[in-house]
Order: structure tokens, then C-alpha cells, then sequence
């Protein structure tokens, strides 16, 4: 896909902003004698026992000439120690010495207050946005750390606000997406104050998922009549999808229906979205019911689905 060159420029007017909040340029890290790369290096070290220069190399890469004559000036100072792989002779292997360890954890110890520093001055809901940014920068550009270590998604009640979001959230993706005119928001939002006015507690329930203290998803449990349930507005925003969010949406939603009394739940989907059919198929649910339809400026099959409590 073709990026305009102001989304370029936003990039670099970030990664400017944010080398010069971490003082990334100055002559060295956090106060000490070591450049960002010294550091990383140390801290890649401090990762394991020992590794082999090759492995660390591309790990970090770097230039295999700049990555030796950093070691060379590393272990000049005492910071590692440098031997031959018991596996293969040909192969250098390299550790922290209780020396480097010492300057590892003063470096991390440093680092630590810093971030700490740069987050003190805002409040919970702000740090928990800065951190959300952060881990969807990691996703999306496919860092492997923000990969391996995957957030807990908490689904909870709606507070003030959330419908409100859920309107905001349902017309602009299925405007992106689809091209759903304004009319979808409006049936939405009629969806919603429905829910509001008639809800019976012990009958109808609503929740937003949460990842990293930011509204990720939706989904509505509706009464029909006295047996049948209906699961609506389940949404998952595109950033936040891989989580297991939209299976955690259904399947709470298919519980507290079976618990409420219910003996059918239905939901109805359309053909184009093809998640919401294999959210469906994975949670029990089988199609009943399909009819083509015109409308949200749209044409699109309807398919209703149904299963059992």
C-alpha cells in the first residue's frame, strides 16, 4: 500500500520527538559513558549466561566490524569475557562478567527511573494510553518482544461513555470497511437507547472488552421473548484482534444467556464479515436463515444464526 509522504514525515517528527525525550543524542546514556548501542549490547548480554558473538550479532543487527571492536573495548574494560564454544572451536563465546553485570544493573536501574519519571506526571487513564500506543506500535510493525508477551484482556460492564463509544466505534469501521452509510449509525444508536430504556438486569447484559485499560470491543445480550436471547453490536477493533477478544465477547455472552434462563440465543451477521460467520461457527452457533437485503446504502446477504443454551 502506497503512504502518503505526511504520514512519512509524522514517523520521523515522532522518532525525533521521542529520541530527544529519552536523550538517546546526547554523548552518552543516561548519564553514563555508554551510547545507546553500549547499552543494548549490555543488556542483550545480561539476557542469557553466555552467547555466541555470531548469535548476538544478528540479534542486534548490527555490523559485524562495529559489534567486535565494541566488545574489544568492553573487554579491555572488564565487562566481558570472551572464550571458545565448547560445541565448535570456530565459534567465539561471550558473557558479562560480575563487572559488566554491576554496569548492566546500573544502567537498567537508570533507565528505570527514567521511564518512571516520564510517567509520574500523568494520570492512570494517561499512562495506560501511552502504554496501549506503545504496544500497538509493537504489534502492528511486528516486534517480536511485543509479540511474546501478549496483554490480558479484561471484559467488564459498560460505564458512561462506553455507549457512546460503541455508537462511535460500530459506524466509523463498518464506514471504513464496508462503505455503511449514516444510516447504520443511527440504527445503532437506536439499538443502544433501546437497551438503555427496557434493560432488565437479571435478563440483559452488555460488555466492553479492555486491553491495557483501553475499549477494544462489544457485545450486547437482548431478550427476543421469554426463551430466545439475541447477541448484538459484537465488535472487536482491528488493532486489537489476535488477543482471543471476539471468542472472550461470545462466549461470556452465550454464558450469561444460558444462566439468565434462556433456551435459544440467535445473532445475525452479514457475508461480508467473514469473522463474525466463524466467531459464530466456533461458538456452537448454526445458520437458520439467510436473505439478501439493501441497506446502509449497501447491498449484503443478512444471515441469521441460532444455537441452543
Amino acid at each position: 500500500m502506497a503512504v502518503p509522504d505526511v504520514r512519512v514525515a509524522m514517523v520521523r517528527a515522532f522518532n525525533r520527538f521521542y529520541t530527544n525525550v529519552i536523550g538517546v543524542l546526547r554523548n552518552g546514556m543516561l548519564g553514563t559513558a555508554y551510547s545507546l548501542t553500549e547499552a543494548r549490547v549490555l543488556y542483550e548480554l545480561a539476557q542469557r549466561e553466555h552467547t555466541e558473538v555470531a548469535e548476538l550479532r544478528r540479534t542486534l543487527d548490527i555490523d559485524a566490524g562495529y559489534l567486535s571492536r565494541l566488545l574489544a573495548r568492553f573487554e579491555s574494560a572488564g565487562l566481558v569475557a570472551r572464550e571458545r564454544s565448547r560445541l565448535d572451536g570456530r565459534r567465539q563465546v561471550i558473557r558479562l562478567t560480575d563487572r559488566g553485570t554491576a554496569t548492566y544493573a546500573e544502567l537498567d536501574t537508570r533507565s528505570a527511573r527514567q521511564v518512571r519519571g516520564l510517567l509520574e506526571p500523568l494520570d492512570e487513564p494517561q499512562q495506560r494510553q501511552v502504554i496501549a500506543a506503545m504496544t500497538t506500535i509493537q504489534t502492528l510493525l511486528g516486534d517480536p518482544e511485543g509479540r511474546a508477551a501478549p496483554t490480558p484482556v479484561t471484559l467488564r460492564p459498560p460505564r458512561s461513555g462506553d455507549y457512546g463509544w460503541v455508537v462511535h466505534r460500530h459506524a466509523a469501521l463498518y464506514a471504513r470497511d464496508h462503505g455503511w452509510d449514516e444510516t447504520f449509525e443511527v440504527a445503532v444508536a437506536r439499538l443502544v437507547a433501546d437497551f438503555l430504556q427496557r434493560r432488565d438486569l437479571r435478563r440483559e447484559a452488555a460488555w466492553i472488552a479492555e486491553l491495557d485499560g483501553q475499549p477494544v470491543g462489544s457485545v450486547f445480550c437482548t431478550a427476543v421473548d421469554a426463551t430466545t436471547a439475541t447477541l448484538a453490536l459484537l465488535l472487536v477493533e482491528p488493532t486489537a484482534r489476535g488477543h482471543g477478544i471476539g471468542t472472550a465477547l461470545v462466549e461470556e455472552c452465550v454464558r450469561f444467556a444460558r444462566h439468565a434462563g434462556y433456551q435459544r440465543m440467535t445473532m445475525c451477521t452479514a457475508d461480508i464479515l467473514e469473522a463474525g460467520a466463524r466467531l459464530a461457527r466456533r461458538a456452537g452457533f448454526q445458520p437458520t436463515q439467510a436473505e439478501p437485503r439493501e441497506r446502509f446504502g449497501q447491498r449484503f446477504l443478512r444471515q441469521e444464526w441460532s444455537r441452543p443454551l
